[in-house]
């Protein structure tokens, strides 16, 4: 049987630094000769020379680090974006989540953009009405179906339009990090549905996480891309510890201020102990430029595996007031008994636990060298789990 997909020497060419192109007057033609030449516009290769094939009922993860291509390949795979030279054979009908609100119409209703966007997946309006009820039951927005989308929360369009993407049969589902917009309930539900839409119902996943756990749970292999090239596509426990072991660790993370809403500008890490307790000391600014509801933050702490440790949550009430510009803080995180390892933290920022304003993803890190817990004899092997639980011989 052949491949459902199949990607040839596929290849994205951008031009970086052209200036835009503008209609001239007869002022502007006659001063061009005398005027500075700009400079010749250079060019980046966002993937490069790309192959590989999916077999149907596959699912694959697609892993890399920010800028690898990873969206490049998604958004021509869903023809959004033409590649610059290379081939796809598609054999399936494809549903693509890119970003929320792809492909559905702001001053739309809900119910009305759920046929639109099964028209253009092209379905007729009896299969839509066939699914239409498990739609509007998965995605939970039913009290809002007639409501324009416009007026729709970003964790509300989300649900609706995964809905849609995952309930109207397309043989081929495609799904980028969206689903971090949603709250923790909604994404657990949203990969349930597609390890039983590839697993159960026979169609093929493609996903894009940054979240090492649920591409271990999602898919059976994992292409690594770097730099815009296949670096190896393989079982997902062959993949994952090689993009684990080129991430840079570093305890300082900063970022451009780019962004006019709730964001991350920087975070360092310090362990400041760890015998027998360990001790981070993790230092923020979070920076904003439009009005927002009170915040708090959390920080994700995972092995090197992808294996999620725990959340640490410092307040539990929001503390990061509404009229801020930018602030920093600084709090410490205590646990028991860790394995030697390297570890990895995300932070995250929002007002509730259904709304993210920032998410981001393992980029701070440290390594814990030694066991931490005096009086053990033996080394804790990674094969025992990520702590070393304390315990206590009591004699009767």
């Amino acid at each position: 049987m052949k491949p459902i997909l199949e990607v040839q020497h596929l290849t994205k060419e951008f031009k970086i630094g052209a200036k835009q192109e503008r209609y001239l007057s007869l002022r502007d033609a006659l001063a061009k000769p005398f005027r500075k030449k700009d400079k010749e516009a250079s060019t980046f290769l966002a993937l490069d020379d790309i192959n590989f094939n999916v077999n149907a009922g596959e699912s694959i993860g697609i892993i890399g680090r920010n800028g690898a291509g990873k969206s490049t390949l998604l958004k021509i795979l869903s023809r959004i974006t033409p590649p610059s030279s290379g081939k796809i054979v598609c054999r399936g009908r494809v549903a693509s989540l890119l970003e929320v609100g792809t492909g559905f119409h702001p001053e739309l209703s809900g119910r009305e953009n759920v046929y639109m966007n099964g028209s253009i997946l092209g379905m007729r309006k009896a299969e839509i009405n066939k699914h239409f009820d498990s739609i509007v039951d998965f995605s939970g927005v039913e009290k809002f179906l007639d409501t324009p989308l416009k007026r729709y929360s970003s964790g509300m369009q989300l649900r609706l339009a995964f809905s849609v993407a995952a309930f109207l049969e397309p043989e081929i589902l495609i799904i980028d990090e969206v689903l971090a917009v949603g709250d923790a309930e909604f994404q657990k539900k949203c990969l349930n549905k597609m390890k039983d839409v590839s697993m159960n119902e026979g169609r093929t996943v493609l996903f894009v996480s940054h979240d090492m756990n649920a591409i271990k749970t999602l898919s059976n292999t994992a292409i690594l891309l770097d730099s815009g090239k296949v670096v190896k596509n393989d079982k997902v426990g062959e993949v994952i510890p090689l993009y684990l072991n080129r991430i840079q660790l570093t305890n300082n993370w900063n970022r451009p201020e780019t962004s006019a809403a709730p964001h991350f500008t920087n975070v360092s890490i310090v362990v400041k102990d760890h015998q027998p307790q360990l001790k981070l000391e993790v230092t923020f600014t979070v920076k904003s430029d439009v009005k927002m509801n009170k915040a708090f933050v959390a920080f994700n702490i995972s092995s090197n595996t992808g294996t999620m440790i725990g959340q640490a949550i410092p307040n539990l009430e929001p503390f990061i007031d509404a009229s801020f510009s930018k602030q920093t803080f600084t709090t410490e995180i205590e646990i028991t008994g860790f394995v030697p390892g390297t570890f990895l933290v995300s932070a995250w920022i929002g007002p509730h636990y259904s709304e993210t304003y920032d998410w981001q993803k393992d980029i701070v890190g440290f390594n814990i060298v030694d066991t931490p817990q005096p009086g053990r004899v033996y080394p804790h092997a990674a094969e025992q789990g990520n702590i070393v639980p304390f315990s206590k011989m009591i004699n009767n």
